[in-house]
């Protein structure tokens, strides 16, 4: 008898289950007195259900016969004040993310429950309730079908007239918690999924279909938020400036792969109203105030942030509709071009202008909607509607009264910007044509009419190649952008180039060439070979990206000042080289794709490996493996006297040494037991000394130390700009000789090493100087 007394009660039987939910139904008022005994008994309630809905169908069994669900909704209302409903929440999200059976979800969204706990008035004070909520409500979309999402609507006839879970999600949509943010839209897109026509013309219309304007509304919202910084030029803080071009762009390539979530559910009355928004909200406004109004209107956003949120659309959303209407607008200066309305030579009014230009829109819409797409059937007249609805309003942005000169020069449309004298818009809008031209649904009329195939494309190169033949004041990020533009338009451009064109090419190359031999005086020409090892392959990789992989970032980040080369110290010398170094390995590749159609490896690679793996070798006499503390020969060394700091003047040995393409400048001190050997006390890189005698004191010989670190300030940098250093203050070196001939001996030591420094460096070079693939 005792052993049965004192017998632990089996916590997952039916027995046990019955009094849980007999206790719990006791219970009149939920206050701060029985709020633990009130989550004990529902966290026991999930427990044992979770566990009977898999291992003991009479418990689940009981369940639906005690309508336990039911006791939930009554410990809302009787509530007072208890702060119970997040955990009665969070143990409902429990119990039905654990739910399997379909038997079980059926039954847990009849009879009205969980809409009755979706829509009970919950107080969001700002406290951690919202968490919970929407928690369990994606808890309850991860598990809707068509069998069940029927169960979770109010029917009225043959429409929905209420969705509480679509609805109170809603809610939440424009939550600063970003988490929330991302579950509200998983449940969104769980309902999408689920293909049922009356919920879907529940959503789309009104009120209920506002959430789709909210969100373009919001993308604007984000778009002029980015604009602010883009504009922003009093800010001197680029690196602050550059932060907030990432951060607000990231939002706003986040709106758009929802967008295109939305899209890819592939439902079409679904798809016509997300694109009829962004047509009408976004696009059309982003495109008009590009193209006509030149951004006159302070309300409009600058160019630069139109092309690369239209750049970003075509890239990121895509599809038949949205990227032809695009191209529809952006290229109606090719449509005029081929359409011909005007007669050749013929004059005209501004009025036959303005009706040439609405023939021209005519003949966009009729390509446009000359195929329909299988994929979005119903979306094809979409550009029919809002291009035509659109086109008045387009046309009031034209001044009926003036010349046709003026007409005619808005009319240029995004060929003002290929051909501004602002490098970055051009970069820009050509980036914009290219993604339109390899975009995949793009439609085939179009793409011949595009402007990349005849005339306008050799206009167009010749835009680019002047970029690159005047580039004295460009960056080396600029170059290669504007190379790769290049690339891309040559493989349009089967023709090849026309004199005018490879004498802007050599031009250009030749001022690269020139400019990458002046820095082999440089005091950074040491470090070249590693350059163009590093850079090469990025170079290489940047300009085989195609258009759909490529950033547009880069549009933003053009804008930001660029950090000045000019300086006596190694910093700027370093950034100048650096940049030298880039734009000519661009321009030997661009060189190597006009004359033989491919881009090549670096032809230095296996040389400058072998050189870099023979320096890293130790030998008891190679000097230029030595480091702090080795002991070396002082056969070689040259004695003098040095003080660090104000520290006393130690008697030291100086040994300039070159082995390869390293090159290194020891002092040592006199081993104590070893009388000809020294102890290695600082490394100095023989490259950049410039040794120079004091003209006061001629037995002093003054060396500048490069204290500037290109590999540890390049890992801190963002892209392919080195971050700028705290300081930029070079070391300097002073050495005392016993005489004025002593210290000149050993500035020619040092210069001789540096001699055999540079020649090394310029024989690894030799190949790739001399290698010439064509002329003119």
């Amino acid at each position: 008898m005792l052993r049965s007394f004192w017998r632990s009660i089996d916590r997952f039987s039916v027995q046990h289950f019955k009094s849980v939910i007999d206790e719990l139904q006791q219970i009149k008022v939920v206050d701060e007195h029985n709020r633990e005994l009130v989550m004990d008994l529902l966290q026991s309630i999930v427990e044992i259900v979770t566990y009977g809905e898999r291992q003991d169908p009479s418990i689940f069994e009981s369940f639906m016969e005690h309508q336990v669900l039911s006791e939930f909704v009554r410990i809302l209302k009787i509530s007072e004040n208890s702060n119970i409903e997040a955990p009665l929440l969070q143990y409902l999200s429990i119990m039905i993310q654990n739910m399997d059976s379909a038997h079980a979800i059926y039954y847990c969204f009849s009879n009205g429950y969980i809409n009755s706990i979706i829509s009970h008035p919950y107080k969001f004070d700002g406290g951690d309730l919202a968490p919970y909520y929407v928690s369990f409500m994606r808890a309850i979309s991860a598990k809707i079908n068509r069998d069940t999402l029927c169960l979770l609507v109010k029917v009225h006839g043959d429409a929905v007239v209420s969705f509480p879970l679509y609805t109170e999600a809603l809610r939440f949509s424009q939550h600063e918690e970003k988490m929330i943010q991302t579950a509200i839209r998983a449940i969104v897109l769980n309902i999408y999924n689920v293909s049922d026509d009356m919920v879907y013309q529940f959503i789309s219309t009104p009120p209920v279909s506002e959430y789709f304007s909210d969100l373009v509304q919001r993308l604007r919202d984000l778009c002029f938020r980015l604009d602010t910084f883009v504009c922003d030029k009093e800010d001197n803080d680029t690196q602050k400036r550059r932060n907030g071009l990432i951060l607000e762009s990231d939002r706003i390539v986040d709106e758009l792969y929802y967008f295109k979530d939305i899209l890819s559910v592939g439902k079409p009355l679904l798809s016509r109203l997300v694109i009829e928004n962004l047509l009408n909200g976004l696009i059309f406004p982003v495109l008009f105030s590009l193209l006509a109004s030149k951004n006159n209107n302070a309300s409009d956003l600058s160019a630069i942030s139109s092309l690369y949120i239209l750049s970003r659309l075509v890239q990121v959303v895509g599809g038949r509709t949205m990227v032809n209407n695009v191209a529809g607008v952006i290229l109606y200066h090719f449509f005029n071009l081929h359409v011909k309305v005007l007669g050749e030579g013929n004059a005209s009014d501004g009025h036959d202008d303005v009706k040439s230009f609405s023939k021209c829109l005519n003949e966009v819409e009729r390509i446009i909607c000359y195929t329909p797409d299988p994929e979005s059937r119903g979306t094809e007249s979409i550009t029919e509607n809002y291009l035509g609805a659109h086109l008045e309003d387009y046309m009031s942005s034209f001044n009926m009264n003036s010349s046709n000169s003026n007409i005619c020069s808005k009319r240029v449309g995004i060929l003002a910007f290929v051909f501004s004298k602002d490098n970055i818009l051009l970069l820009a809008s050509i980036f914009l044509l290219l993604i339109l031209a390899e975009s995949k649904d793009l439609d085939c009329h179009i793409t011949t009419m595009i402007g990349l195939y005849g005339t306008q494309d050799v206009m167009i190169l010749n835009a680019l190649l002047k970029v690159l033949a005047f580039q004295q004041s460009l960056s080396a990020v600029m170059l290669w952008h504007a190379g790769w533009c290049l690339q891309k338009l040559l493989n349009f451009h089967r023709e090849g180039l026309n004199d005018e064109s490879l004498l802007l090419f050599n031009t250009s190359y030749d001022q690269s060439r020139l400019h990458f031999l002046k820095e082999l005086d440089g005091i950074w020409f040491d470090l070249i070979p590693d350059t163009l090892r590093n850079e090469w392959e990025s170079c290489k990789t940047v300009l085989e990206q195609s258009s759909q992989n490529k950033d547009p970032l880069f549009m933003l980040e053009l804008i930001l000042p660029q950090q000045s080369t000019n300086g006596e110290t190694s910093y700027f010398a370093w950034q100048r080289m650096f940049d030298t170094v880039k734009a000519f390995i661009l321009h030997f590749q661009l060189k190597t794709f006009i004359f033989k159609g491919v881009l090549v490896e670096n032809p230095l690679l296996d040389m400058i490996a072998s050189s870099t793996n023979g320096s890293g070798a130790i030998h008891a006499s190679d000097f230029s493996s030595a480091s702090f503390g080795s002991n070396v020969s002082l056969e070689s060394g040259i004695p003098c006297g040095i003080a660090f700091s104000n520290s006393e003047i130690r008697d030291i040995y100086v040994i300039p040494v070159t082995s390869g393409t390293v090159g290194k400048l020891l002092l040592t001190e006199k081993h104590p037991f070893r009388s000809r050997h020294g102890v290695v006390i600082a490394i100095a890189p023989l490259a950049g000394l410039c040794p120079q005698k004091d003209e006061d004191h001629p037995s002093w010989l003054h060396l500048r130390i490069r204290e500037f670190d290109p590999q540890f300030y390049s890992n801190k940098g963002t892209g392919n700009h080195l971050s700028m250093p705290d300081h930029l203050v070079d070391g300097r070196w002073t050495l005392g000789f016993p005489n004025a001939k002593a210290c000149e001996e050993a500035r020619l030591a040092i210069l001789n090493e540096i001699t055999k420094l540079r020649s090394a460096v310029g024989y690894m070079l030799t190949p790739l100087l001399q290698n010439d693939l064509g002329t003119a």
